[in-house]
């Protein structure tokens, strides 16, 4: 064990996506499913994330954000019930904790973020883009009007992204790591020796796996990468709404592909229990 680490155990969900039982009518209904562990997880290579804990104001508001992003009410309930507890244990031990905003200038006036800057640099060259023809900006007009975030919605989204801020419960205190995106959200890691994320903050399915910053980014930098389950929402649809499918699918693609699954009150256990021995 490393010389002076600081270790704690934490109950783990994870996922046995083995073995297919080809005596079944299906077969992955032989798999071991979800499961639970006893892990390690260092305190002083471990970091909280919260990512795109937004303020996206009220229904009255905003009225057509509200009817395109549905769960904007489910994240605010948990920045209230879930966020304090979790986020005072934090900073109460010896994780780091990041932030990860995302789109506009809302964040960029906390000494975390102009930390981050400092230590990431340059922002690496974009990707080179394709050239759209008309064809395509057709097609993307029609999503855009049809799919998301739907024409008479688009006005108020435009006018709510514009006043976006950081939900109460999630801003940042002190000189918190506050990173735009994977690279500098990166940084933050190399300097402060980070090498597991967990995240909390939404949305589990979306922002949190594919945005700048997410967990398919971090994992590509070799980070593993780590989920609370009470702690996240997800986009649902008409169909998986009332269960909260969506947000399940996703709980069980990160247990397979990037890291583990979280219960809050155990994690704030263990970090209790280790401060006071």
């Amino acid at each position: 064990m490393e010389k002076g680490a600081r270790i704690i155990r934490v109950p783990a969900s994870y996922y046995q996506q083995f073995d297919a039982d080809f005596n079944r009518e299906v077969p992955a209904e032989g798999y071991g499913g979800w499961k639970r562990a006893e892990v390690e997880v260092s305190l002083q290579h471990t970091a909280v994330v919260v990512m795109h804990a937004w303020d996206c104001g009220t229904r009255e508001e905003y009225p057509g954000w509200h009817r395109a992003v549905e769960y904007i009410p489910r994240s605010y309930e948990i920045a209230r019930t879930v966020f304090p507890q979790l986020l005072s244990a934090v900073r109460n031990s010896y994780l780091k904790l990041f932030h990860v905003a995302g789109g506009g200038d809302y964040h960029k006036k906390y000494p975390g973020y102009k930390r981050a800057l400092e230590l990431s640099g340059p922002e690496p060259k974009p990707f080179e883009r394709v050239k759209p023809d008309h064809v395509l900006e057709r097609l993307r007009k029609f999503r855009a009007d049809h799919v998301f975030v739907g024409a008479h919605n688009r006005a108020d989204v435009q006018r709510g992204s514009k006043n976006l801020r950081f939900l109460p419960e999630a801003e940042p205190l002190g000189d918190e790591g506050v990173a735009d995106n994977g690279h500098q959200l990166f940084a933050l890691c190399k300097n402060t020796g980070v090498n597991h994320l967990v995240y909390a903050g939404f949305a589990i399915n979306w922002c949190l796996l594919l945005s700048p910053g997410g967990m398919h980014d971090m994992h590509s930098r070799g980070l593993m990468c780590s989920a609370f389950r009470q702690a996240v929402t997800a986009v649902e649809n008409k169909d998986t709404a009332g269960k909260e499918l969506c947000k399940e699918i996703a709980l069980w693609r990160v247990a397979v592909a990037f890291g583990f699954v979280f219960d809050v009150e155990d994690f704030i256990y263990a970090l209790k229990t280790k401060a006071a021995t």
